[in-house]
């Protein structure tokens, strides 16, 4: 199969897993690109799994979207990615990725420990966290390494 086959919206989600949804989204924030058959259906070029698998491990390290667009903006137009290209890319991610690994090892090893949640329900609260002192910090675990707290999903209304 050649790399430029062009694939219908179907093949893609089957394919990368995400939702249609979710491909239209990317699609309109630049992320991916489609062109229109004749009779205006998406399609796809097959270079587009790699794209949104790289989307779906970049978000996982904790990139923004606008940081996974701005890493999808330097690879060519002109041409399917390269691994040399991949590669670059993904330099630039790969200090957030060991210091998530760091701070979840951290959390692994001190999971039985104060984390400054406020629930002030381990002896080692009354000592680490005393009336509750971590609430001026942050809401949530305040104690936890920063890369590993993110704010909830917000709400559409």
């Amino acid at each position: 199969m050649n790399t430029h086959d062009l694939l219908t919206m179907g093949d893609v989600t089957r394919r990368s897993g995400y939702a249609a949804s979710a491909v239209r989204y990317y699609e309109s924030q630049g992320l991916i690109r489609a062109e229109r058959s004749a009779g205006g259906q998406r399609t796809f070029e097959r270079s587009v799994l790699r794209r949104l698998a790289f989307i779906r491990a970049a978000a996982n390290v904790g990139l923004s979207l606008d940081e996974i667009k701005a890493e999808l903006d330097c690879l060519p137009d002109d041409r399917t990615p390269t691994k040399a290209d991949w590669a670059r890319m993904s330099k630039h991610w790969r200090r957030r990725l060991e210091e998530q690994i760091h701070a979840l090892e951290r959390l692994r090893d001190n999971l039985d420990s104060c984390i400054g949640c406020g629930c002030l329900s381990l002896q080692r609260c009354r000592i680490s966290n005393p009336d509750d002192a971590a609430a001026a910090q942050s809401s949530g675990a305040a104690y936890l390494p920063k890369v590993l707290r993110r704010d909830p999903p917000r709400r559409r209304p």
